[in-house]
């Protein structure tokens, strides 16, 4: 894999930032993180060199000073919105995100369900909290929210909210994904402090939109088709442009924020610290791109992926076009369309001239691997095997696993197991090369090739099941695949 990111420099040039940050508040943070904290892929599939879990590590720096609060808005239970990524819905992603955070040393002090206006699905979420001895609080859908101000720095606004008892100077919130509402718990908790006599202070710590990065520079653009579903839009930052006369890219919901967060400001301290929604952040990673070529191919390519995944969505019923047709703009923007991405093109190449599900992988140094199905295999596990035959050097006639141990497996899963389609899914090739690699020589060589896979590129002309998907999750592997069912 090219790397385009300096990780090292972006855990040290951060963390300096966010304790100058700290510093500026005196004794208590509010700080809103956008994004993943410790499994941002988004941020590694477009920044190639920045690591998954490089703001944890940044923040573990703190630990024994901060608290974590995890929001999740009332509106996502209801709908049971699924990660993506992890292909869990949220409500469960809040139970992960916090078992995780304390195998981390991170004290989780309280879940906040936001947007609460009686659902009962969210209620019977809080119970289930409670029984597991988790605080939560919840916080009230606000009519006119962001514009009417006067409602909302008041005690009808702000003021009907639970208040969050925290006790560190630092408190880091965040969510399992956007949209949950985690800017308006710091701002209520600012307005809610003030109540009480605490001075607190407010920052956002968001990778993107990168904001020294030009407005349509593909890795913000790559952000804007990450968020179609939010309708979510990146722009030049008015105020930032106003009060130094710089360009600097914000998206339009901290824009829309701003003016309340001003008026809070004013109201607490007389001032606002802030003059523009840039300021707010604290994001340095703009600074630790050392190659844009490489952040800018990775970064056309996830807009791509992230087409794919819409039209799978809404393939299964559970996306809209809007999200679809938003992200076919971006095209547009980033001038490329869905030919950029080469296996993308090759797949369908041979799609075409067998009549056949196929499906294909761009290796790491450039070379294009294709594969069909066929009455054995699967796409994904012929193309598997053809992968890890081409980088183990071994000569593609050469059947690692013989047929005769391939059919005793079909009639199990087709006689014993109910299943309809007899064909081999990866885990089951990688289990059977696993099986006669103890005492053939070409099966321990193709295995042991496995992690050279991780960052390539796969398409499939047909959507690949859960099982497929996550074994190429697990490997590494960057996954698109056309809106067909296999028959």
């Amino acid at each position: 894999m090219k790397y385009g990111f300096d990780n090292e420099k972006y855990l040290k040039i951060q963390s300096e930032h966010i304790k100058e940050r700290i510093a500026q508040f005196g004794n208590k943070l509010y700080l809103e993180l956008g994004g993943k904290l410790f499994d941002d892929y988004h941020a590694s599939r477009v920044l190639p060199g920045f690591k998954p879990d490089s703001k944890l590590r940044m923040l573990s720096q703190l630990a024994d000073h901060a608290e974590i609060v995890i929001v999740i808005s009332a509106v996502d239970i209801e709908k049971n919105k699924v990660r993506n990524d992890l292909g869990i819905t949220y409500d469960m992603d809040v139970l992960r995100l916090r078992d995780e955070f304390q195998k981390r040393g991170f004290l989780v002090s309280s879940v906040v369900v936001t947007h609460y206006n009686g659902q009962s699905s969210a209620d019977a979420f809080r119970q289930r909290l409670d029984r597991l001895g988790i605080r939560t609080y919840c916080h009230y859908t606000i009519d006119g929210y962001p514009t009417n101000v006067d409602l909302i720095d008041s005690d009808e606004g702000f003021g009907r909210n639970d208040y969050v008892e925290t006790t560190r100077p630092l408190v880091i919130v965040t969510a399992p994904g956007p949209g949950s509402g985690k800017m308006a718990v710091c701002l209520s908790q600012l307005y809610n402090e003030h109540k009480r006599g605490i001075e607190a202070g407010y920052a956002k710590f968001e990778t993107f939109p990168v904001w020294s990065l030009p407005l349509k520079h593909p890795v913000n653009i790559a952000y804007e088709a990450a968020t179609a579903d939010l309708n979510d839009v990146n722009m030049i930052d008015p105020f930032h442009l106003e009060a130094y006369g710089k360009t600097a890219i914000n998206y339009n919901r901290d824009i829309e924020i701003f003016p309340v967060l001003n008026a809070l400001f004013e109201g607490i301290y007389g001032e606002n610290p802030y003059k523009s929604p840039t300021d707010m952040g604290v994001n340095m990673v703009g600074f630790c791109i050392n190659d844009d070529e490489v952040c800018c191919e990775a970064s056309k390519n996830e807009i791509i992926r992230r087409y794919y995944t819409a039209l799978n969505s809404l393939a299964n019923g559970n996306g809209n076009d809007n999200e679809v047709n938003k992200i076919a703009l971006l095209f547009k923007q980033a001038k490329i369309d869905t030919s950029y991405r080469r296996t993308t093109t090759a797949a369908k190449e041979r799609a075409d001239a067998c009549g056949r599900p196929c499906s294909a992988i761009e290796l790491d140094d450039g070379t294009i691997i294709t594969a069909e199905t066929s009455d054995l295999l699967g796409p994904s596990a012929a193309l598997l095997l053809n992968a890890l035959k081409h980088l183990a050097g071994i000569d593609h006639s050469i059947k690692l696993i013989p047929q005769h141990m391939i059919e005793p497996i079909q009639h199990t899963k087709t006689s014993y197991l109910s299943s309809h389609n007899p064909r081999l899914h990866t885990d089951e090739v990688l289990v059977a090369l696993s099986v006669l690699s103890t005492h053939d020589e070409n099966c321990r060589r193709a295995l042991a090739m496995l992690p050279a896979l991780k960052g390539c590129q796969v398409h499939s002309t047909v959507m690949l099941g859960e099982v497929d998907r996550k074994i190429f999750n697990k490997l590494g592997v960057g996954l698109t695949c056309d809106p067909k069912k296999k028959k």
